[in-house]
């Protein structure tokens, strides 16, 4: 048969072979080496034309999925999903364990078949089965390594034993209650709460900016967890037939898709052709009008379209300017965590993805130290020594070490450091790190990197914790790259400050490393497919997932730190809509304030100051602005609002004036404060008259950046 009729009709992957540990004399892996020739870097999926897929016998110990779908439906990406049937051949001289991985199971039956060719792919677009051969080989990296360590880590003593983070999975009802309280709702179920006259006002005002799918998922939860109580409180009650043979309701119909997009982009037109985030309408709002759109054309996609594509995405240019994670005041970024909770759970419920998040358990860590130490501890031991320490020094330094040695290393990441020298350096610098004593010129490059990784791996609660994990790995069921990217947005600004910040140092380590190669033979999808286990593997990870997830979580989790890396610059960024709803509250509780003012002011019978609504400044009402600069010699400067005026121009502007600043540029910041925004640090590309325009009675203040 052709190669353009195989295409044509689709295949299916029946086995995945992973050959010996030798590596060829003559060089890597070729086309035109002999089929027995075996290479320690490279497997083979062999192939059978899905007519006769299901027909004929599959050779070796494999996994199988009872519920496999038809061939060709599931998308080219996962190569390691349970569902393709996979036997992989054990290293010379070693025997499988009981229940151990398929990847280390026997294959006394694999035939001999010429394999293809097989050079390193360099694309950035897919995830190919070469590239998920270093994901297993870093899985039993970490799996050799990782009881040594935790010996080394602990040879202190008992207050240095790290027991594994525990995770629990929710009752009925708990989630929703959870999820109710986190969002500040909890009164909407629990009547018996004391009332609290400003929490209550605070949540209408709350309720009142939230579009029509955040409501929904609010009601959702609220009616599932009402139906809950219920139910406990008659659970002793004979159940109504009516109640049993209930025929379905309009609001299962989001469950019927799932099935559709579980894989990616089973449901989508062949190519992603959109490139431009909209960031001014609800992410949510944006995705029920792609499902229902979808439902009504019937769009279906062709199994062999290239869905594992990566768009150049970029945020449509916003003239009041972008804000990025960092530019607002703790109170405003309170509220944008409550709208964002709500927004994400919208955004998955429009795809019917049912989150369910497991709860954390606290468990014993160690107090202090390097290896298997809480981050939140970390940070706090380094913040005594530096105030406002953000990424822990451990951290910073071995990045700093790696780039030290040069990024144009071949393998960097990937090659493992020599496991019984990283055991000994491990006990080196938890015990010398703070002391200043560490020999770092010994540190070999592939070393540092062994521990960078094992520091990531070894905290006790994942770096992108036990809540919203699952919810990380549930990115890769949303129908359109677009969809996942926007999700992922969403998580980021849910992740605590301190792994929110050691995440972004960590993705822009990836990229630099990325940038390099052409020399270190590190492509995108070779730096994600290595670092993913250590990022989503955290301790006690293998003993609570069986084969198939972990099968399934490979490519997914290997694809989260893809977008993680690729989109850094997109998803560190607060969206619009998230702050137009910001600044509806911002007013809506500055009218109740105003009001009150007004009211108490009444009854004091004090009529001779002026109104209590802040009157616009009357250079403003002449187009000028007068900026504040408090900390400098010029502690003012009127300046005129023109159509191209932007925020740099007004930091420019002030220098030129004022020569006795001793601050670098880069150091300054223009901030929007008062009116509708507590405070914000303005982007250099703002455009001031369009902001004035939106925030009139704000206030302009020229000082430093305060992170």
């Amino acid at each position: 048969m052709s190669r353009q009729q195989q295409q044509s009709q689709g295949v299916v992957l029946t086995g995945y072979h992973s050959n010996a540990e030798l590596l060829p004399k003559t060089g890597p892996c070729a086309q035109d080496h002999e089929p027995t020739v075996p290479s320690r870097r490279t497997g083979h999926y062999t192939v059978q034309q899905n007519q006769s897929a299901q027909h004929e016998d599959r050779s070796g110990l494999s996994t199988t999925n009872s519920s496999t779908k038809p061939p060709g439906t599931d998308p080219p990406s996962l190569l390691a999903h349970p569902r393709l049937q996979s036997s992989y051949s054990p290293k010379p001289g070693s025997s499988p364990k009981p229940g151990s991985s398929p990847r280390h199971s026997p294959n006394p039956s694999s035939r001999s078949r010429p394999r293809p060719p097989c050079q390193r792919s360099n694309s950035q677009d897919s995830l190919d089965e070469l590239e998920m051969d270093d994901y297993w080989k870093e899985v039993e990296n970490i799996t050799s390594s990782g009881g040594e360590a935790a010996k080394g880590e602990g040879g202190e003593g008992g207050e240095g034993e790290t027991q594994e983070e525990q995770q629990k999975i929710p009752e009925e009802g708990e989630q929703e209650e959870a999820w109710l309280t986190e969002a500040g709702l909890a009164r909407l179920f629990d009547n018996s709460l004391a009332a609290d006259q400003d929490q209550e006002e605070d949540n209408a005002v709350f309720l009142s900016t939230l579009t029509r799918s955040q409501v929904a998922a609010v009601e959702r939860r609220v009616t599932s967890l009402q139906q809950t109580l219920l139910r406990r409180r008659n659970r002793h009650c004979v159940p109504d037939v009516r109640d049993i043979f209930r025929p379905p309701e309009k609001d299962e119909e989001p469950s019927k898709l799932k099935e559709g997009s579980e894989n990616g982009e089973k449901d989508v037109p062949p190519a992603e052709v959109e490139t431009e985030l909209n960031v001014d309408v609800a992410f949510s709002e944006q995705a029920l009008t792609y499902r229902d759109n979808h439902q009504r054309l019937k769009v279906t996609a062709s199994p062999n379209s290239p869905d594992d594509k990566l768009p150049n995405f970029k945020l449509l240019r916003d003239k009041t300017g972008q804000t990025r994670i960092g530019d607002l005041s703790p109170l405003d970024m309170k509220k944008v965590r409550r709208l964002v909770l709500v927004e994400s759970t919208a955004l998955f419920d429009t795809a019917g993805i049912d989150l369910k998040a497991h709860k954390a358990v606290k468990v014993k860590t160690k107090e202090s130290g390097v290896f298997g130490v809480p981050l939140v501890t970390l940070l706090d031991q380094d913040q005594r020594r530096t105030a406002g320490t953000k990424v822990p020094f451990i951290l910073q330094r071995l990045i700093t070490h790696i780039e030290q040695e040069g990024l144009d290393t071949e393998g960097l990441l990937r090659i493992p450091g020599a496991a019984i020298r990283v055991k000994s350096l491990c006990q080196d610098l938890e015990s010398s790190f703070y002391d200043g004593a560490f020999q770092w010129q010994q540190l070999k490059q592939h070393d540092a990197a062994s521990l960078l990784k094992m520091l990531i791996r070894e905290l006790p609660h994942p770096l992108l914790t036990v809540e919203y994990l699952n919810a990380f790995i549930a990115v890769n069921k949303l129908p359109t790259k677009k969809q996942q990217l926007q999700a992922l947005n969403l998580l980021v600004l849910l992740l605590p400050e301190a792994n929110r910040d050691t995440l972004k140092a960590l993705v822009e380590f990836f990229k630099r490393v990325i940038d390099h190669q052409d020399k270190n033979k590190m492509t995108l999808n070779n730096v994600s497919v290595v670092m993913a286990p250590n990022i989503f593997m955290f301790k006690g990870f293998r003993s609570k997932v069986t084969e198939q997830q972990e099968f399934s979580m490979a490519t997914s989790t290997a694809n989260i730190v893809r977008l993680l890396t690729r989109y850094q610059n997109l998803l560190w960024t607060i969206p619009k809509f998230i702050m137009t709803q910001v600044r509806h509250q911002n007013m809506e509780s500055l009218r109740k304030q105003n009001k009150e003012r007004a009211v108490r002011k009444l009854l004091k019978k004090i009529t001779t100051e002026k109104p209590t609504e802040k009157a616009v400044p009357e250079e403003s009402s002449q187009g000028f602005i007068r900026v504040q600069a408090p900390q400098f010699s010029k502690v003012s400067m009127a300046v005129q609002l023109t159509e191209e005026l932007q925020a740099a121009d007004v930091l420019t502007r002030f220098l030129s004036q004022d020569s006795s600043v001793a601050v670098k540029r880069e150091e300054l910041c223009l901030y929007e404060t008062g009116g509708n925004i507590k405070e914000r640090c303005l982007d250099g590309e703002t455009y001031m008259k369009d902001l004035f325009q939106l925030n009139p009675t704000a206030e302009w203040v020229i000082r430093a950046v305060q992170r």
